[in-house]
């Protein structure tokens, strides 16, 4: 996909993404939604704008622990039942690119990987950025707590190596953070992924290309409806 498909654009369709890296339905789904823009006669003109929500807050910063093991004593799931919503997504992943591989993922606090994509996007790699780490979490179970892990992930997408791990010390972006976090209870957003089309129309969850185009597509009409 060409990076102009994501870019600015004059008068841009623009989509806010709530989303965790640490959330299996926000991997596939941003995967999903890629692919609809792809798909959409205007995809040049759909700008992305990626906000940090956390799913477990209270996790523990700086531990890690295999996320199957906190999902099953979190929401007391037996463990067929967690098989089934694995296989389940590693099929629809696999139809969208995507390689889960849910026996190595880790759980962690995710505030100091939304770091990491406020510093990319002040360098114009934020969507870059949202997908090594969705990669790192479900493919290649990486430690997204451990700081080093963080910062070799910035260094490879181009960032300074030592600016990172400034970033992760000094608890830099905290107060983007923060905003992300209060729009999203604003928006009574309990949920993620969450799609929101030009402010005027949302759709939760990691759905259908369908679902995504007609989304595009009505707010594209809405857009030619306006008066010049």
């Amino acid at each position: 996909m060409s990076a102009s498909v994501f870019g600015p654009a004059a008068d841009p369709i623009v989509v806010d993404v709530w989303s965790d890296v640490v959330c299996p339905f926000c991997y596939l789904g941003n995967a999903v939604f890629k692919e609809a823009v792809e798909q959409f006669p205007h995809g040049s003109a759909v700008q992305v704008r990626y906000h940090s929500f956390q799913l477990n807050p209270g996790f523990p910063a700086g531990q890690a622990i295999p996320a199957d093991e906190y999902v099953a004593g979190q929401y007391n799931m037996p463990k067929s039942q967690l098989e089934a919503s694995h296989a389940q997504l590693t099929t629809r992943g696999a139809q969208a690119g995507l390689d889960y591989r849910f026996s190595e993922t880790l759980m962690v606090n995710t505030l100091d990987a939304h770091r990491m994509i406020h510093l990319a996007k002040a360098h114009d790699r934020e969507l870059s950025m949202v997908e090594r780490l969705f990669k790192a979490e479900f493919t290649d179970g990486l430690n997204l707590a451990d700081h080093a892990v963080l910062a070799d992930l910035a260094a490879e997408l181009g960032l300074d190596h030592a600016e990172a791990l400034d970033a992760l010390k000094t608890k830099a972006y905290e107060k983007d953070i923060r905003a992300d976090l209060a729009q999203a209870r604003q928006l009574g957003i309990t949920g993620v992924p969450f799609f929101v089309f030009d402010n005027k129309r949302a759709v939760s969850g990691a759905q259908g290309v369908e679902t995504f185009r007609r989304a595009l597509d009505v707010t594209w009409q809405d857009r030619a409806s306006q008066p010049a």
